[in-house]
């Protein structure tokens, strides 16, 4: 059996998305800017997918932007409104436990003399209001916040802190990386108070190297690519169509039955983190009940670092992740457990499980007996 609990890194395509991709691929191959019969076809697919995102997210179709993924979404969000806004004010809010595409870019923005704060989080890994409001100066431009933590699933108080940004300045604009959330929850941005949206494909089963960023049509935005442009300037290059219309069915498959499929993931969550709990030395890290991601589990392992029972359940065929997989060749400790709160000597030894829709009970079955398994011996040899 091949068990893969790697979803918070990506997902397996549906195959209805990945025979879309090769249809156009193959035959409707057209330039999108072409005014020949193929170009007009190839604009009817991002035509359709913009408007099946825009109508479940409830906003207007111009107001999607079609990028290369959550990075792209996230880069063009914050750099691009930090420039077109500069003269406003060139303080930035975020928090400690963005995903690098938020905190590198901040940093490089700190560079050019911007000013960041990182709002800190609780122990499990929930960013409180009154820091936010603390934070917010005459000089607060624009605040980043994550919907879903990428490596313990923490959910953060989105629609509440729109409020709280919006009540004390309207001007200052409210990104919401939601690269985690999005095809978990129904995310409707203008309710929520949110000015930009990133999301990215793989996460939901579409194909990778595709995304997008909402922007509310009175963003002040600068893109921050040049070239021919598409998609009113604000991206250009030639728009990737099998991806753009791959993302769309996935956007359309995973939110044909949310309601039904969550609670299946929730209940694989649940009985994944009562079977953990059996082991001797296990910490679970954020909310191990419905109050965090149905998708996620991050689990310390006590005795055993993470490469090692990583590879060791790779051996069986069972694919996990030390955290997140943009930072996963990196070797200092994570950034999100250190700001938890997270013990030094746990750092070193925790898992990320991530589920899906192929996600089966039986695959957490074998998983769970194949840890019951390994990890005593694992630290018998530790202590070695």
């Amino acid at each position: 059996m091949e068990v893969y609990l790697d979803n918070s890194a990506t997902t397996r395509s549906f195959d209805e998305v990945a025979a879309l991709m090769t249809q156009i691929m193959c035959e409707d191959y057209g330039n999108p800017s072409s005014l020949h019969r193929k170009g007009v076809q190839a604009e009817k697919y991002i035509r359709y997918a913009r408007d099946v995102i825009a109508r479940n997210l409830k906003v207007d179709e111009k107001e999607i932007i079609f990028t290369s993924g959550g990075t792209e979404a996230d880069n063009l969000a914050i750099r691009g409104c930090a420039m077109a806004n500069c003269r406003s004010g060139r303080h930035l809010i975020t928090t400690q436990i963005e995903h690098p595409a938020v905190l590198q870019t901040m940093k490089h923005l700190e560079e050019e003399g911007f000013r960041v704060t990182y709002l800190p989080v609780d122990g499990k890994g929930c960013i409180r209001l009154e820091d936010l409001e603390r934070a917010i100066t005459g000089e607060t431009i624009l605040v980043s916040i994550m919907h879903t933590n990428n490596e313990v699933g923490s959910l953060q108080p989105v629609a509440e802190a729109g409020a709280l940004i919006k009540g004390m300045n309207p001007g200052i604009l409210f990104h919401v990386d939601a690269v985690q959330g999005y095809g978990k929850y129904r995310i409707h941005p203008r309710k929520m108070k949110i000015d930009l949206l990133s999301v990215s494909g793989h996460k939901i089963h579409g194909p990778k190297g595709s995304g997008f960023l909402y922007a509310g049509d009175k963003v002040k935005i600068r893109p921050i690519l040049f070239g021919g442009g598409q998609q009113g300037n604000l991206r250009s290059g030639t728009e990737n169509v099998p991806a753009i219309a791959g993302l769309a069915r996935a956007v359309e498959m995973v939110y044909a039955d949310l309601d039904g499929e969550v609670s299946r993931l929730y209940q694989i969550k649940k009985a994944f983190v009562e079977g953990i709990r059996r082991l001797e030395g296990v910490v679970l890290n954020g909310h191990e009940d419905e109050s965090g991601a149905p998708h996620i589990v991050s689990a310390s392992i006590k005795g055993v670092r993470s490469e090692v029972l990583l590879h060791a359940l790779e051996d069986k065929r069972i694919y996990v992740s030390a955290g997140s997989a943009c930072a996963a060749r990196k070797p200092q400790p994570s950034a999100t457990l250190r700001a938890m709160g997270i013990p030094g000597d746990l750092l070193g030894s925790t898992i990320r499980f991530s589920f899906s829709v192929f996600t089966t009970m039986e695959e957490i079955d074998y998983t769970l007996q194949t840890m019951y398994d390994i990890i005593p011996m694992l630290r018998k040899y530790t202590r070695r």
